[in-house]
């Protein structure tokens, strides 16, 4: 009997939707801790504040067939003032950065999402090194300023490339992309 190693096991795919479980919004805000927090350094115990007393969580979850398994990455929107939206505390877990279509999904669907919403206009603070991702996903940069000790660009999306999402709670699905 010839036995051949296993291949580990990869996820096929990935759910981004809003967060519409408690488990969802539990460790999507757990994540924002392991990246803000423990990763990064930049708060002390705990990233929250008072924000997300009224921000819409959108998570990312690996999907085993049918059923989520974890979040494995997460940001959140909300609406400043009448037509003002921002996105913010954009995290993808360690081991799944280098799926792509993560982060871009997820910038997607919050942009999409309240683009279906009224916004007029959708800002992020982004650290500079993710510059170049959200410039590749049609953003411009509206200046650079420090936060928390670290470099960041004020940036603006280009709303004609997210059309409204009208289906946010079921959101888009990302597919890692194959090894060449």
């Amino acid at each position: 009997m010839i036995l051949e190693p296993f291949s580990p096991f990869s996820v096929s795919e990935f759910q981004v939707k809003f967060a519409t479980c408690r488990w969802e919004r539990e460790q999507a805000h757990g994540l924002r801790r392991s990246v803000f927090c423990d990763e990064q350094g930049i708060f002390a115990n705990d990233d929250r504040d008072k924000t997300d007393d009224h921000a819409i969580p959108i998570v990312a979850l690996s999907m085993l067939g049918v059923t989520a398994d974890a979040v494995v990455g997460t940001v959140r929107i909300h609406e400043e003032e009448p037509g003002i939206w921002w996105g913010s505390r954009l995290a993808v877990a360690r081991d799944f950065r280098k799926i792509g279509a993560l982060g871009a999904t997820l910038i997607r669907l919050a942009v999409s999402s309240a683009h279906a919403m009224g916004c007029q206009r959708f800002f992020a603070n982004v650290q500079s090194q993710n510059g170049p991702l959200f410039t590749r996903l049609h953003w411009h940069t509206q200046g650079e300023f420090e936060i928390h000790g670290r470099p960041h660009l004020r940036m603006t999306a280009n709303l004609d490339y997210y059309p409204p999402c009208l289906s946010p709670e079921t959101g888009f699905v990302a597919l890692p992309r194959k090894a060449a």
